[in-house]
């Protein structure tokens, strides 16, 4: 067993939890689940887990606050930590890594980047955007969560990570139009991250020490794609990863992977803004006010 803590956000994740637990307890010292006041199984399930805890803590809002406030409030006690979601496990084959590898790893090294790989529709979507490399694993006290409504990412305080050979997988149980219900609020906090990146509706984010190699060129890309025309950068989005990419070659499951989250998502992040825009104009006030009530995101 490693010298690992392994920490999962929840909130009615009845359909996953046990999956996760089942894989990622053999391996963790101790797994704890902070739970946002769930209604379903999930802590009923959690509890036939003897090395789980459950934390319950109300929504912050966004996934990064959730997380920093655990690192500020759990007890740990391990040396590493990983952060997973319900609906995502470890392979076989990187669980086994993790163990042969982190217990041998130089001081230096304080964070490990994984490869994810997304399980849609019950099939192993390989083109278009894998592998997504994210820094899951970091030595206790070495990393935060920049402070982001939508795709926020670790950052390393000191030191350097390293990136594993094996994969890690995105699967959600969900149907499809649960899928897509999801999509609509990641699309409001999405136009609510481009918005304060051209009106700088909050203070300006004290500047991470080390992203992953992946997410700091992420971040960069994105820049750019925000100062594209509205609704043709979905659409070139779109083309990049179905053709590009190589989506096509991933049969009907890549067809909509590809167009719920590189045309339709995106477009949605698009007609947010320019529903905004249209309301506020450059009005930042107004814009704050706007994104309150319509989407009910506090911008401080």
């Amino acid at each position: 067993m490693l010298d690992l803590t392994v920490i999962i956000l929840t909130y009615n994740e009845e359909l996953h939890i046990r999956r996760c637990l089942e894989n990622v307890c053999p391996i963790a010292k101790e797994v704890y689940v902070i739970d946002c006041f769930s209604t379903d199984q999930t802590q009923e399930i959690c509890a036939e887990f003897k090395n789980v805890r459950v934390v319950e803590h109300e929504w912050p809002g966004n996934q990064a606050t959730q997380f920093n406030w655990a690192m500020d409030h759990l007890e740990i006690n391990t040396d590493w930590i990983l952060r997973l979601d319900a609906d995502e496990y470890l392979l076989p084959e990187l669980a086994e890594e993790i163990t042969q590898k982190v217990p041998t790893l130089p001081q230096d090294v304080t964070g490990i980047e994984l490869k994810r790989r997304h399980i849609f529709m019950g099939k192993w979507v390989k083109r278009g955007i894998y592998p997504v490399v994210l820094m899951r694993m970091f030595r206790k006290g070495e990393a935060r969560y920049d402070e982001r409504l939508m795709d926020e990412h670790l950052s390393l305080r000191n030191g350097r990570s390293i990136t594993l050979h094996n994969d890690f997988c995105d699967h959600s149980l969900i149907s499809i139009s649960d899928y897509c219900r999801k999509h609509i609020v990641y699309a409001q906090r999405e136009a609510c991250e481009v918005l304060n990146e051209l009106y700088q509706l909050k203070d300006a984010p004290q500047e991470a020490t080390h992203l992953g190699h992946q997410a700091s060129a992420k971040h960069k890309t994105k820049s750019g794609y925000n100062k594209l025309p509205l609704f043709l950068r979905s659409f070139a989005y779109f083309l990049y990863r179905y053709i590009l990419r190589g989506g096509f070659l991933d049969g009907k499951e890549g067809f909509l992977f590809a167009f719920i989250q590189g045309w339709w998502y995106r477009t949605l992040v698009d007609a947010n803004i320019l529903a905004c825009k249209k309301a506020c104009g450059n009005d930042k006030e107004r814009i704050k006010e706007y994104i309150k009530k319509e989407w009910g995101i506090e911008v401080n």
